[in-house]
């Protein structure tokens, strides 16, 4: 007997709307990790969708025995998870929030039909400005708070983990650090929590005789910010990582397994801030979003995660949202 969110009863079905470069790199990661007995693919380039299943379903006999097909928003009915990856890409040079518009009248397209079809499901948004998108979809779809959220700083992230663990010469998988806030210019790290093995910065600098470079720090967040506009200068868009964040959230709703995460979410009354999508570490479980966590933040990392939450406002005030 499989497990999902909705249903114990069918094979566990994860739907991709959208078959870019994130869609279908996510669709190839969930096929060689096993955990979905079916993946459905929707774009509205149905032959693209079609020659992505064709392709995916060659991999079978060397991963797992898997049904893959090319549907449309009917077949997004019973899925545990949506994954919503459609949209324009961001061009060299362009910020996220530059594709506002373009995006949010693909969504008021596609999240209705998602949400019509499969009521019961969890929807997952990955396409950007992803904190923005995140918002409208909750408004339009009129689905549950827990069961709507965005990808969010969950690559960010990793990228910050990364260059950290670099600077330091320690595993990455032992540095543990959040970007919080914006998935953009104006997302926030926390450095006051920032540790490796559980210890903070200043105290493994100490033990390990080694200086606590503030401007290295400083460098290392910029590149943690900065890193998409290098990759998309050189090889036009970044899809790797992000699918497999995107995994990593899908695999701790299908397992249930009460994971922390930085997605991208409601915040209501979070250090004065409320009514507005954007990343905290929260508790993501087969329900989706079970509670954001009240980090201590430094007086700095409030001032600056308020004004991340002012930058989003200002963009969701350009949309004409109306509620489901």
């Amino acid at each position: 007997m499989t497990e999902g969110s909705n249903s114990s009863q069918h094979p566990l079905r994860v739907a991709v709307v959208g078959t870019g470069s994130v869609g279908a790199t996510f669709a190839y990661a969930l096929l060689l990790s096993g955990l979905a007995a079916e993946i459905v693919l929707i774009d509205k380039n149905h032959r693209k969708a079609e020659g992505e299943a064709m392709d995916l379903n060659h991999a079978i006999p060397f991963a797992h025995a898997t049904r893959v097909w090319a549907g449309d928003y009917p077949d997004c009915a019973g899925a545990s998870v949506t994954v919503l990856a459609a949209g324009a890409s961001q061009a060299p040079g362009e910020t996220r929030l530059d594709l506002l518009q373009r995006n949010a009248a693909i969504f008021a397209e596609i999240v209705p039909q998602v949400a019509r079809h499969n009521p019961e499901g969890i929807l997952l948004i990955a396409t950007n400005p992803v904190d923005v998108l995140t918002y409208a979809t909750l408004k339009v779809s009129g689905l549950p708070l827990a069961r709507v959220m965005g990808s969010g700083t969950i690559l960010d992230t990793a990228r910050f983990r990364y260059l950290l663990s670099q600077h330091f010469g320690v595993d990455a998988r032992s540095v543990h650090a959040f970007i919080i806030g914006e998935h953009g210019d104006s997302e926030v790290p926390v450095w006051s929590l920032a540790n490796i093995a559980g210890m903070r910065l200043p105290e493994f600098c100490r033990a390990h005789g080694v200086a606590l470079d503030r401007t290295a720090m400083d460098d290392i967040f910029r590149q943690t910010r900065d890193a998409a506009y290098h990759i998309i200068a050189r090889k036009g868009a970044t899809y790797y990582a992000v699918a497999v964040g995107l995994m990593r959230i899908v695999e701790a709703i299908l397992r249930n397994q009460s994971t922390v995460l930085s997605v991208s979410h409601l915040v209501q009354d979070y250090y004065a801030i409320s009514d507005v999508c954007l990343s905290l570490p929260a508790l993501i479980n087969r329900g989706g979003v079970q509670k954001l966590l009240r980090i201590e933040l430094s007086e700095s990392e409030v001032e600056q995660l308020r004004h991340s939450a002012d930058v989003l406002k200002r963009t969701i005030a350009k949309l004409e949202l109306t509620a489901a």
